[in-house]
């Protein structure tokens, strides 16, 4: 049996190692401002492909660079920059909607995913794209009806990609939605001259609005005012039915989000999946998933979606987060001792209790999630410290000096 694909977003490096470590088949990111959340992101720019090549290669994890916006004339030049150099590296493949990018990725040889700005809802235009490319991200409003049909009419039809393989479809599993079809969205154009399509959303549909009528000056009356702000998907409760309609990757959404995030979803849909295979996967276990998806940043979850068939109703009803923890800054790692898993810690601001949940967070260490346990000051074991004290504690694995410590609380 194939197994689905898990992919990851990533926007930086400490989001890329939490990908991994938490169990990602494949990682997907921009470099330069040619994608679609080159403002929103930590973008990476050229000079890293190498770099995270390499580290995806040593760790058996797919790289999949985004090269999805609309492009303009005076775009080509950078964007066929970027293709050369990724094809140089040995990047697996990019993911475009606009035709220049398919074509210049082909004529390097370099293998193509079509990008949900596409729209693509149907068969025939699966058909069309498969000329270039091999994985097709379907539009975000079809139902998982529709979806299996799509399936099903690739292997009925024999529909192949330039690889000779049939044709793979790509959905998202978890994230933020958009109130707009596919991401196609020119609100942000319209009032600020600032492109969704061109990656440079300022998300103003995020905002809170009231309803006027101009000629009367009467107010709607509403019960959200944030009319234009959908919950996140989230699908880990009907994994299963995603999987059996015939999908071949499951997309996580949320390159602009921080390691955290990308660490605790990974591992919560890994889990999933494998919950999945091994016959496992029952309504308990989604009840915890669910509860740790929600400690994470969130708009609240849509759970089901367009996928089960529901009208796009269920909005955030707050700006940002819906998180049930936080993540409170308080010290960076100082030195690591390897022998004994002891890690010294400069406190530089906020208190640390024993027994604390904490979260070391670095470019290489990723995400690391422990307890606060057997913490010393001047060598000798204390429960509690503040504020400019430097202290060494047992720590789980191997940490990096200027890794970044957090304790987690309850959101208030």
């Amino acid at each position: 049996m194939v197994k689905v694909e898990l992919m990851a977003p990533v926007g930086s490096y400490e989001s890329l190692m939490a990908a991994i470590d938490s169990g990602a088949d494949s990682v997907y990111f921009g470099v330069e401002q040619l994608n679609m959340r080159a403002c929103s992101a930590n973008n990476f720019n050229i000079d890293d492909l190498r770099k995270i090549i390499e580290i995806c290669k040593k760790n058996n994890v797919k790289t999949y660079l985004t090269v999805n916006t609309i492009l303009y004339d005076h775009d080509i030049n950078l964007m066929k920059k970027i293709c050369d150099a990724a094809k140089k590296f040995g990047i697996t493949a990019i993911i475009a909607s606009d035709v220049a990018a398919m074509f210049y990725a082909r004529s390097i040889g370099i293998e193509v995913h079509l990008s949900t700005q596409a729209n693509v809802s149907n068969l025939e235009t699966v058909k069309f794209y498969s000329q270039f490319v091999d994985v097709i991200v379907l539009a975000r409003e079809l139902t998982l009806k529709q979806i299996k049909e799509i399936c099903d009419g690739i292997k009925k039809d024999n529909i192949r990609g330039p690889d000779g393989e049939l044709v793979k479809i790509e959905i998202f599993a978890h994230g933020a939605l958009c109130v707009a079809i596919s991401g196609k969205c020119y609100m942000s154009l319209a009032t600020y001259n600032s492109s969704a399509n061109r990656g440079a959303c300022l998300q103003n549909c995020r905002r809170n609005y009231r309803v006027i009528d101009e000629e009367t000056g009467d107010e709607l009356v509403i019960d959200n005012k944030y009319v234009m702000s959908p919950k996140d998907l989230c699908t880990i409760g009907f994994i299963d039915k995603i999987l059996e309609a015939g999908v071949s990757v499951l997309k996580i959404e949320g390159r602009g989000r921080k390691a955290d995030y990308v660490h605790v979803v990974i591992k919560a849909y890994r889990e999933a999946v494998d919950s999945y295979y091994e016959g496992s996967y029952n309504k308990e276990k989604i009840k915890k998933w669910v509860s740790e998806l929600g400690t994470v940043y969130n708009r609240g979850f849509w759970h089901g979606g367009y996928y089960l068939g529901k009208k796009l109703g269920e909005w955030s009803g707050i700006y940002g987060s819906n998180s049930t923890k936080e993540k409170v800054f308080v010290g960076v790692v100082k030195n690591y001792f390897r022998k004994s898993n002891i890690g010294e810690f400069f406190l530089n601001g906020g208190q640390l209790h024993e027994g604390d949940e904490l979260m070391i967070m670095g470019p290489t260490t990723g995400v690391m999630e422990t307890k606060a346990s057997c913490i010393y000051l001047d060598d000798k074991k204390v429960k509690a410290v503040s504020k400019g004290m430097k202290i060494t504690m047992l720590v789980p694995d191997r940490i990096r000096t200027n890794d970044k410590l957090y304790v987690i609380v309850d959101k208030k």
